[in-house]
Formats: structure tokens, C-alpha cells, sequence
């Protein structure tokens, strides 16, 4: 069964590293192509080696990417 994730990708250092907040997977790359290609394969390696009550447990149906302004120092 195919799923829909969110890939979140941010620069860090000299590379990039990316978040799936469903399930709070994370890898890095140094480019984001290769981030995305590598959290790709280790959502892979989650789904099949994880039990489905640990799946069940981390997989959140719901996440919201947005902006929020705050008052800098």
C-alpha cells in the first residue's frame, strides 16, 4: 500500500537533513535529492522491520506544516 508522507528538508552544515514527522524517521544527504532519496529508504527499512503496534503507535494521521510570526529579540 502506497502512502503519502511529509518530507520536511532543511539545509544543515555542509549537507541537509530530512524529517518524516508522521512517524519521526530522519536522514540526510548532501544534496537534498539525496536527503529525500535517503529518508525514502529509510521509511522503507521503518515499515518493513517495524512491528504494527510500533507503526500504530508513531504513525500520526495529521500533520501541519505552517508559518507562525514571532517577535525577535
Amino acid at each position: 500500500m502506497n502512502r503519502q508522507l511529509t518530507a520536511i528538508i532543511e539545509r544543515e552544515g555542509e549537507g541537509y537533513v530530512a524529517l518524516c514527522p508522521e512517524v519521526d524517521v530522519a536522514s540526510q544527504g548532501n544534496t537534498v535529492d539525496e536527503a529525500r532519496k535517503n529518508l525514502r529508504e529509510a521509511l522503507d527499512l521503518f515499515f518493513e522491520t517495524a512491528s504494527p503496534e510500533e507503526i500504530k503507535e508513531r504513525l500520526h494521521d495529521e500533520v501541519y506544516v505552517t508559518n507562525v510570526e514571532v517577535t525577535s529579540l
